[in-house]
């Protein structure tokens, strides 16, 4: 059986503000397509976007999935309420070394399309 083609970081950019955001997106849909914990709606999802058979736009207008997005974002919410104070710093310390990667990552972008102008 032929494998299925994947999209590429362009293919994203119907709802993504720049390159970087794209590539961000498409390595979140990955993640998302082989985590069984996120649940099969989830993975359905990430792994038709994937495949091009549906696009992010169709997403944000599909009720089935927003409502999968939403119920999964719940739980991630009740789960870090019940955080130890040490998982807690260490959830931050986490989201703040993944912030300043992506600034990084935008700052190089921004640099390399001023070089090509």
């Amino acid at each position: 059986m032929a494998e299925e083609r994947e999209i590429g970081d362009d293919e994203l950019l119907d709802v993504a503000d720049n390159p970087t955001q794209a590539a961000s997106l498409h390595k979140a849909l990955r993640t998302l397509a082989n985590n069984s914990n996120v649940g099969p709606e989830l993975q359905e999802m990430a792994k038709s976007v994937l495949s091009g058979r549906i696009g992010m736009k169709d997403v944000i207008e599909s009720d089935r999935y927003m409502h999968a997005i939403s119920a999964r974002l719940g739980e991630i919410h009740d789960a870090a309420e019940h955080l130890s104070p040490e998982d807690r710093r260490r959830s931050e310390e986490r989201a703040e070394k993944m912030v300043r990667e992506q600034e990084e990552a935008e700052n190089g972008s921004a640099k390399r399309d001023d070089r090509r102008k």
